[in-house]
């Protein structure tokens, strides 16, 4: 996946096609940085199980498998000047949307497998082990939203059968229009890529808020305690949930991201004050006001190099 990136990146300079209002390559660009994340990611946390698991092994390789074929099509269309997705204009061209669908879903299951392996397992420390787990989970989740996008417009429906595609990233406009850089989402309407988005990246982000949590442990002395990073990935993994579900019903009511209504600000406003009421709630010292504090728990990083203490060599002789 790295390589074909390379090999996108490269088509995005010499290749001067359009398609669906961006450029054509950006498409298998997206795609391949995205998966080459999804599998690291994926590698990382299986290499976390202890002992190897060999149902973990062959979910592994249906992923890599799965992802190969989505990718082939996607670049092979590319390639033709043709739409990968919602495509059935001609009968390889329903073919080829079909096997995608299907993949995605063997790429699913797969990954559900993954994630019943890891919640069985020990997986670190406590703020380790369900940054991991309720990463998983919302990964699970925006994978499944992005099932909304084929569901045929209302405009797909009245051509009946007639139309050339089925399904849509816009909702309430036509897929094309005015796009926010980089990311290619929609300004003018709802657009489904972005909840799809969110909860699959947050596979990435829950572990990586955990690692700036025990980054920051070294000059705040709160953060060394276990308890207390658990908390705090608790109340990120809410947050993403939160945000997960505002953006994915400010897509469907067919509202840009960038144009929120009335109703949307204050869904955010309250995912804000609940959010930050539960980082201050969470950043208590654990047992304050019931007993003594806890000692602080080593972090991950610093689990793996402390040496183990010994009290007798510290008495007097």
């Amino acid at each position: 996946m790295a390589g074909l990136a390379v090999v996108a990146a490269v088509g995005l300079i010499v290749d001067d096609r359009v398609l669906v209002g961006a450029p054509i390559w950006f498409k298998p660009f997206k795609f391949a940085v995205s998966f080459a994340a999804y599998g690291l990611t994926l590698a990382w946390m299986l290499s976390r199980h202890a002992p190897p698991s060999r149902t973990g092994r062959w979910a592994a390789h249906t992923v890599v498998v799965a992802g190969t074929i989505e990718m082939a099509i996607i670049t092979g269309q590319t390639i033709r000047g043709r739409r990968s997705h919602f495509n059935i204009e001609t009968p390889l061209d329903q073919g080829l949307f079909t096997t995608m669908g299907l993949t995605i879903a063997v790429l699913w299951v797969a990954t559900l497998v993954i994630a019943v392996l890891l919640f069985r397992a020990h997986l670190g420390d406590r703020a380790a082990t369900w940054a991991i787990r309720l990463g998983l989970l919302l990964a699970l989740a925006g994978l499944l939203l992005g099932g909304l996008m084929v569901l045929p417009t209302p405009e797909q429906q009245a051509a009946g059968g007639l139309r050339t595609l089925v399904g849509a990233h816009s909702v309430g406009v036509p897929d094309g229009g005015p796009a926010m850089p980089l990311t290619g989402w929609n300004t003018t309407g709802g657009d489904l890529r972005i909840p799809h988005f969110v909860g699959m990246h947050a596979l990435q982000g829950l572990p990586l808020f955990l690692y700036a949590l025990e980054a920051l442990s070294g000059r705040c002395a709160r953060l060394r305690h276990e308890r207390i990073r658990l908390r705090l990935v608790l109340v990120a993994a809410g947050w993403t949930t939160g945000l997960l579900a505002l953006v994915t019903w400010q897509a469907l009511r067919g509202q840009a991201l960038i144009h929120p209504d009335g109703a949307t600000l204050g869904a955010l406003a309250a995912l804000t004050a609940a959010t930050t009421a539960g980082t201050f709630a969470a950043l208590r010292r654990p047992g304050s006001g019931t007993g003594p504090v806890t000692p602080p728990a080593a972090t991950t990083t610093e689990a793996k190099t402390t040496q183990p203490h010994h009290p007798t060599e510290e008495l007097p002789a």
